[in-house]
């Protein structure tokens, strides 16, 4: 049976597996996060309509990166059952699967983004920034197939365990990112329009990276061709079992966002939203352990399940949550603490310290939103590494919509407790969520001791 060390590994220890594969995986995120801040760094030199415009079209980025992430997950968790179960044959058939479906999903976005930006700018209630918005956004919505591509294809080498080709590309989009912004947004005089062609520039050379790999050196564990594709129906049902729920929890994250937005300002007005801009990247800054070691969850459980392996499996939920609630931890502390002098690093190009001080009222606040998200995480990511991605789903959509906005509306709105009830509701509904969320997953893993009896 065709196999590598890699593949060995997540088989035998999860722990190890996990480590070895989200640890570089959160150097590699915390990279990308960076790269956002460094986008809300240079553009708040040009101003602050620019900085909020930021912050209204950044959600709709995030739908094309969770569009991505969706289809990357439903190869992931079907590639790594396929592994699981020894049927490697299936899985490079699976490959060329996710590649088709990517590039279906991109031509979608790219029709969207032609006939119906323009309105989607207005909707979100960003009219009075509207050509801000659609100066960095047509790019972004045209070329859209330069992110979902990296997206898949870093997750099919997560499936196999090849970690380093999975996140180099996104170290070198990160890097390549933040030395080319501002050489667009002031020294070529692009404005915000560079920043989103830097943007698109970097992930491409990503990819171009990635395609070297696949074609040129040909050394991966799946093979990218034409050759392995037997088109199954059922394949495409089981990725989209799975990536339709992922894609659409990516969406619902740009979709709380959104609302954010609008009950932000409806309490508070625009100045509020550019500060809410600032904080609200670093406080995605501490999800990024959760996300990187989920992404591991994903094979990990899957190769466990597919395999019937239960003590791999409980291990693998135990450890992944474990290891999440410490970084989150860290990270939040660290952030509550050093509130202001990481705020402060914006003063440099915003020149305006009220949106620098404001900035941190708001993320001493909103770190508490993340201090539970791991229990929540880890049921999320579990679910759809056993291909059960609308479990997944509507675990996230009682977390953040459900639970989250309604609190937010009600504490902010209904109650009138302003923008502070806004804030405080998100936080009570997310962390109160997650908790609902990791009770669900581990009524799940005692059912499947069971059958493993």
């Amino acid at each position: 049976m065709q196999s590598n060390e890699n593949i060995d590994l997540i088989r035998a220890n999860p722990r190890k597996a996990i480590n070895k594969l989200a640890f570089p995986t959160i150097f590699s995120m915390l990279l990308m996060f960076l790269n956002n801040l460094i986008d809300s760094f240079w553009v708040a030199g040009i101003n602050a309509d620019a900085l909020a415009a930021l912050g209204f079209i950044s959600p709709l980025y995030l739908v094309i990166i969770g569009l991505g992430t969706g289809v990357g997950a439903g190869a992931n968790s079907l590639i790594s059952r396929y592994v699981g179960a020894k049927r490697i044959e299936d899985a490079n058939n699976a490959v060329m699967h996710s590649i088709f479906l990517t590039l279906i999903v991109s031509i979608i976005v790219l029709i969207v983004g032609i006939f119906f930006l323009d309105d989607l700018v207005v909707l979100l209630g960003a009219g009075s920034v509207k050509t801000y918005c659609l100066s960095y956004g047509q790019i972004i919505f045209l070329l859209n197939i330069v992110f979902l591509l990296p997206n898949v294809t870093a997750s099919i080498f997560r499936a196999e365990g090849d970690v380093a080709r999975a996140t180099n590309p996104l170290i070198l989009t990160a890097v390549l990112n933040m030395i080319i912004d501002p050489i667009l947004i002031y020294g070529l005089d692009l404005g915000i329009f560079g920043a989103g062609l830097a943007t698109v520039i970097a992930s491409l050379a990503g990819y171009i990276l990635m395609i070297y790999w696949i074609s040129v050196k040909k050394d991966t564990f799946f093979k990218f061709k034409f050759s392995h594709y037997k088109r199954k129906m059922n394949i495409y049902r089981e990725i989209l079992v799975v990536s339709l729920p992922a894609a659409t929890e990516e969406i619902i994250f740009a979709l709380v966002a959104i609302i954010l937005n609008y009950l932000i300002m409806t309490t508070a007005g625009v100045s509020e939203v550019a500060s809410f801009t600032i904080c609200w990247r670093m406080i995605t800054i501490a999800f990024i352990p959760c996300m990187a070691i989920g992404t591991a969850t994903i094979t990990v459980s899957g190769v466990a399940y597919g395999g019937r392996n239960w003590p791999n499996f409980n291990e693998t939920i135990k450890y992944s949550t474990l290891i999440s609630l410490i970084i989150t931890v860290i990270i939040c502390a660290t952030f509550y603490f050093f509130a202001y002098p990481i705020c402060d690093v914006f003063n440099f190009q915003a020149g305006n310290p009220a949106l620098v001080n404001r900035s941190a009222e708001i993320l001493q606040l909103l770190v508490f939103y993340n201090v539970l998200i791991p229990f929540g995480a880890t049921a999320a990511y579990v679910y759809q590494g056993v291909g059960s991605g609308f479990k997944s789903l509507a675990l996230t959509i009682m977390r953040e919509l459900v639970l989250s906005m309604l609190f937010a509306y009600i504490m902010g709105i209904t109650l009138n407790m302003g923008v502070f009830g806004v804030y405080l509701g998100a936080i009570i509904g997310m962390n109160l969520g997650s908790i609902i969320g990791f009770i669900f997953i581990w009524i799940f893993n005692m059912k499947f001791k069971r059958q493993c009896a």
